[in-house]
């Protein structure tokens, strides 16, 4: 018997927000100091009650293919068992990590 696909929760900083999206692919992309996103996962289950967060969000990425997000934005990245609800919240204790993609040449350096 074949195991079911991966699920993947991504969560990543985007415009002073984080993003926690779910996806069945998720691998380093060809753009060096990128992660790319693909197959986006949305909870169908409740059509009830609007989250609009995840409205907010399906429809950000409605027609989307195919995310490039930097690798200094991803805050984490899960295997889990099921999609849950993808949110946006505030990103306010959360500081992205500094990170110099040239060279490791920085204003602190003797070079």
């Amino acid at each position: 018997m074949r195991e079911a696909e991966p699920i993947y929760r991504i969560t990543f900083l985007n415009k002073g927000q984080v993003y926690e999206v779910f996806a069945r692919q998720v691998y380093q992309s060809e753009f060096y100091g990128f992660i790319e996103i693909e197959d986006y996962l949305f909870d169908e289950r409740s059509q009830v009650l609007v989250d609009p967060s995840e409205e907010k969000l399906k429809s950000e990425f409605s027609g989307v293919k195919r995310s490039y997000v930097p690798l200094q934005a991803i805050v984490r990245i899960d295997e889990v068992e099921k999609a849950g609800s993808a949110r946006i919240s505030k990103g306010d204790n959360i500081t992205p990590f500094p990170l110099s993609m040239i060279g490791g040449r920085g204003p602190d350096t003797d070079q």
